[in-house]
């Protein structure tokens, strides 16, 4: 079977916060935003992330818990400017930008919601 499109989908108890920190610190547009789900996109839609209201009636009630066992990794152009930003703006920086073994700058951010965000770019950026 063929997969037409990949959609991820991050439960939030505070879809207001969760919206602002993906659209202060990365290029995501807001397509849709109701009291229940906010749908992003990236400018030329290639990309695409859901935000749902934790407590809502299409979130099983056993995955209404806080997030664990896995991150979302976002590869940008400029780690470090996503890091002065997320600074700028108080939100939860987890780990400070750093080279890695495997030849990438990567930081650690914690969404409002609990969803460890590694940002990662090339190791000169």
């Amino acid at each position: 079977m063929e997969i037409n499109r990949i959609l991820t989908n991050l439960c939030s108890d505070n879809l207001e916060e969760s919206k602002v920190f993906y659209t202060s610190l990365f290029d995501f547009k807001v397509d849709y935003d109701s009291d229940w789900f906010v749908h992003l996109v990236s400018e030329g839609r290639e990309l695409e992330l859901g935000i749902i209201q934790s407590s809502h009636g299409l979130v099983p009630e056993e995955f209404r818990g806080k997030p664990a066992g896995m991150y979302i990794t976002l590869v940008v152009d400029d780690a470090m400017s996503i890091y002065k930003r997320a600074k700028e703006l108080g939100f939860n920086v987890v780990k400070e930008p750093e080279l890695t073994f495997y030849g990438q700058k990567r930081l650690l951010l914690k969404d409002p919601s609990g969803v460890l965000v590694d940002v990662s770019s090339p190791q000169n950026a």
